[in-house]
């Protein structure tokens, strides 16, 4: 039979896109697959020819080669052998779409033989004090959980027993069947792809190969997590059902909030008090730090909302032992009792200076009111 245009098998235009392609494909394959037309050779024919057609069309390179060169370009000449269907890379992906569940699997991977069910994953929340966060923290966790029987290890055999091969597929777990041109597997229906059944059940678990308890484990915590950080144990999850894989345990680490430090990123930002004459004067004042009290000098006539900075006094960058800086914002105290000494001294201080203090000093009211006429 002549070879026909690959565009034309298709139906699509030469300036059709790589969408447009797989959905032509896709109906074609779809109507002359082998298994909806089985003993129609006329059939598996144009089903080869469209599997040929979208395999160089959705290459660019062969693309651009069978453009240039026709089908000399791609080595399938007149004179020569049909396309190579061992190469299923160009258009896997599409048959795995339409025909996943005949090869047991989607995606292109093997099923994974093993007998029973994968094990929940489980959560666990994990509270940390944010100076904790300074090293590395190592803690112990319980968690409740369904753990592997002891008495048959998980197998769910009775003890001393254990699975035997699976008479129907004789331990491949698999199925073989030819269809068409394809040679099919499928999980065997007897023991479920695991290759092995269970005649006798272990009388602890009941076949199940778990029981529930609780289990110790040992946590690390890089320093410098954030607060929502996921951490992955794999394989610490629920025990798998009848032998079947464990599931995956994830910790949250959840970081308190602190009484007096605010986080942002690798930095830590604090209010500090200052009385409002050491302010004035300027002073030397110990301001809290995770590691304790470290002294700064604030300079005269420090205003409320000033901000300084203590580098390397925040917290480490994940990953590395770079630290971030502690920003202090200062607010100034102002007194709200004075002694009769006090404010004589404050007075003169008013007079010295020339501001008008109360009664002469107007209100707010006041002043809103003048301003409004």
């Amino acid at each position: 039979m002549a070879k026909r245009d690959y565009y034309e098998v298709l139906g699509v235009d030469r300036s059709a896109d790589a969408e447009a392609l797989k959905r032509a494909y896709r109906a074609l394959a779809l109507k002359y697959h082998p298994d909806r037309n089985p003993d129609d050779p006329a059939a598996e024919d144009k089903f080869k020819e469209a599997s040929e057609a979208y395999a160089v069309l959705s290459d660019p390179e062969k693309r651009r080669a069978y453009e240039r060169f026709g089908f000399e370009g791609v080595g399938a000449g007149a004179g020569q052998p049909g396309f190579d269907f061992a190469d299923m890379g160009a258009f896997g992906d599409v048959l795995n779409d339409l025909f996943g569940d005949l090869f047991g699997t989607r995606g292109g991977g093997r099923a994974r033989r093993g007998r029973g069910r994968r094990g929940a994953d489980l959560r666990y929340t994990l509270e940390v004090e944010l100076k904790e966060l300074l090293d590395v923290k190592e803690t112990t966790i319980q968690i409740p959980k369904m753990r592997p029987c002891e008495t048959c290890n998980g197998s769910g055999a009775r003890e001393g027993t254990r699975p035997e091969p699976c008479a129907r597929c004789r331990g491949a777990g698999q199925l073989m069947f030819q269809q068409g041109f394809f040679r099919i597997s499928r999980p065997c229906d007897a023991c479920g792809g695991a290759g092995e059944v269970v005649k006798e059940r272990c009388v602890t678990c009941r076949g199940a190969g778990r029981i529930e308890g609780e289990q110790t484990l040992h946590v690390k915590i890089p320093p410098g997590v954030e607060h929502g950080t996921r951490l992955r144990l794999a394989g610490e999850g629920e025990a798998g059902l009848e032998g079947g894989p464990p599931g995956d345990l994830y910790v949250d680490v959840a970081v308190r909030p602190h009484p007096l430090f605010e986080r942002d990123g690798g930095d830590l930002h604090c209010q500090v008090p200052v009385p409002f004459v050491q302010a004035a004067l300027g002073s030397e004042i110990e301001v809290p730090t995770l590691e304790g009290r470290e002294v700064l000098r604030i300079p005269e006539g420090t205003q409320s909302g000033k901000t300084f900075r203590l580098p390397g006094r925040g917290l480490p960058s994940l990953g590395s032992r770079a630290r971030g800086d502690q920003i202090v914002q200062i607010f100034v105290e102002v007194p709200s009792k004075l002694t009769e000494r006090q404010r004589e001294v404050l007075e003169l201080f008013a007079r010295e200076s020339g501001t008008e203090v109360s009664p002469v000093t107007k209100g707010f009211l006041d002043k809103l009111r003048d301003f409004l006429g």
